[in-house]
């Protein structure tokens, strides 16, 4: 049998006050349901446009290196320039287009779906 609430708190120095819920309430308050203003995860938005700057940078290179605008010794490095700027460019556009439609609040897209470093 569990023991009343007025036996708990009858030892201690709690000056905590109990009051029954009415007949007609389900124990549910608005305020629990309402959405807490969102943060904005700004380190990961930063390196995420760094990732597109950089990315976007290794493809216009590696596609000026693999048309010959840019003269190289050696034609066989021009592919991992352009596979690595794309591999760069790809998670920094995803990100900012996320933060993107968030900031403009796009229904679906929100500052949770951006990884923050667990700040």
């Amino acid at each position: 049998m569990m023991p009343n609430r007025a036996v708990l708190g009858a030892g201690s120095s709690n000056k905590v006050k109990y009051s029954r819920l009415a007949a007609d309430e389900d124990g549910y308050i608005d305020l629990q349901f309402k959405r807490s203003p969102p943060t904005v995860p700004y380190k990961a938005i930063a390196l995420a446009t760094f990732l597109f700057v950089v990315g976007a940078l290794l493809i216009i290179l590696g596609s000026l290196l693999l048309a010959d605008y840019i003269k190289v010794e050696h034609p066989d490095r021009t592919i991992p320039v352009l596979i690595i700027g794309v591999l760069v460019f790809l998670p920094g556009f995803y990100h900012l287009r996320i933060a993107y439609y968030a900031s403009k609040g796009y229904r679906g897209y929100s500052y949770d779906d951006i990884p923050d470093f667990g700040d």
